[in-house]
């Protein structure tokens, strides 16, 4: 089993070469998920299992919310298991050295499904459809940016930008508390996270562009076939 500093090291030469050092947030994640996923390594629990088992739970966060009362508590309990099972199935797969590309592919698909069941459970508490659209629509275009930025050249994943999976995690959970320990102001309280998640999402992609067009600048066009 590798030790924590290498678990880091692998970590880095499977996205680029950032450095987890480089952000306290990332380090401090890592270094969680590093801890939580030795158990199951040590099990030999598939990664993509823990994938699947993270989508599973995904679809029960937005059907909670929509169930009123105290339910949207457990939403966002449910929001921050799934968290957590997005950083184990990487952290298993680095730890027992099944790391595969199409590892990444489905892991990289099951972030997007999360990202639109944690965003939809806002609307259904009542926020207003236009902003939950938005924060949709900007945080995939985010993601398809850094996506085409990786594939056109750019060496890591960019920047952590203030839009990133625990910042989702964070606004979609405050907006489940709020509506859930106050029901009779649950759409005010989704509207404020859904306003907070436009707002950071387009920061967000604001600062990745501009990473991104630094990055790719001076980097050769490769011809097409």
């Amino acid at each position: 089993m590798p030790t924590r500093e290498g678990y880091l090291a692998r970590w880095a030469a499977l996205h680029g070469g950032y450095d987890p050092g480089r952000s306290r947030v990332v380090r401090g994640w890592l270094t969680l998920t590093y801890a939580l996923a030795r158990p199951l390594a040590a099990a030999r629990v598939p990664p993509d299992a823990v994938t699947g088992l993270g989508v599973a739970v995904s679809l029960g966060v937005p059907a909670a919310a929509a169930a009123g009362s105290g339910w949207p508590l457990l939403a966002a309990l449910g929001a921050i298991a799934v968290a957590v099972a997005d950083g184990l199935d990487g952290a298993v797969a680095v730890l027992t050295d099944r790391a595969s590309r199409w590892g990444h592919v489905l892991d990289s698909v099951a972030d997007r499904l999360t990202d639109c069941a944690f965003l939809l459970s806002l609307g259904l508490l009542g926020a207003p459809w236009p902003l939950v659209v938005a924060a949709v629509l900007l945080t995939y275009t985010a993601e398809y940016l850094r996506a085409r930025a990786a594939a056109g050249g750019m060496a890591d994943i960019g920047v952590v930008t203030v839009w990133e999976r625990p910042s989702r995690v964070v606004v979609v959970c405050a907006g489940c508390v709020a509506a859930g320990l106050d029901a009779s102001r649950a759409p005010e309280w989704a509207a404020v996270a859904a306003g907070a998640g436009v707002v950071l999402a387009t920061v967000g992609l604001a600062q990745l562009a501009v990473v991104a067009r630094r990055r790719l600048r001076g980097v050769p066009v490769s011809p097409r076939p």
